[in-house]
């Protein structure tokens, strides 16, 4: 009996300990102790609870590839991919990204390196923000534009926003740089479109819709 008490106690206080957050904030892993808070779900997403703020899901074809947030004259989009176990996306990522935007500088941000400048909508210049952050088996890419990428007290909303999202990475294998699925609220596990794409950062104009 005092044996078995003995081994009961630790166990307690493990399982005690792994309920509270060890970091700060976010962006969470699913698997990780998040803070419980009311939140979107959109299976690979997990997306806090704004009032302020006009959700909606970016697809191509019948794939919802992201998010796309609306708040103050500004925009913030979200993409989650795959990751490898072994390394991070972003140092890869940003690569990818001055090859393709120009003029983009690099500095230090709220989750390490990012990148700004200007990105081409509709063949208009907008101020942008392109900041990543690697998770274990995930890769959140986020660019913010518009008002909030020149202005730090609209773009403070949306980094509070990023921090607290939830990645649902899945245990199913996928591909190096594929966008994690995402589904409507109402949707079930499956229902959203089986066509998957490789890491495109939103550059085939994909279709807007609101979520709710």
């Amino acid at each position: 009996m005092f044996r078995r008490r003995r081994r009961e106690q630790p166990d307690q206080a493990v399982e005690q300990e792994a309920a509270e957050p060890t970091r700060e904030s976010g962006p969470w892993d699913a698997d990780e102790p998040h803070p419980e808070a009311e939140r979107i779900d959109l299976g690979g997403l997990r997306l806090p609870h704004n009032p302020d703020f006009d959700v909606r899901l970016a697809s191509v074809g019948d794939q919802h590839v992201g998010v796309v947030v609306l708040y103050d004259e500004s925009s913030l989009q979200l993409q989650a991919l795959a990751a490898p176990r072994s390394s991070g996306l972003w140092d890869e990522v940003k690569t990818k990204i001055s090859a393709q935007a120009k003029h983009l500088e690099e500095r230090e941000g709220p989750f390490g390196s990012e990148l700004t400048g200007e990105m081409k909508v509709e063949g208009n210049s907008r101020p942008a923000r392109y900041l990543g952050i690697d998770g274990p088996r995930w890769f959140l890419l986020a660019v913010i534009s518009g008002k909030a990428a020149a202005d730090d007290t609209v773009a403070q909303a949306y980094i509070d926003f990023i921090k607290d999202v939830v990645v649902v990475r899945g245990d199913e294998p996928m591909a190096r740089e594929e966008p994690i699925p995402l589904r409507r609220p109402n949707e079930q596990a499956g229902e959203a479109g089986e066509q998957r794409q490789g890491f495109n950062p939103f550059k085939r104009g994909p279709e807007i819709s609101e979520i709710r």
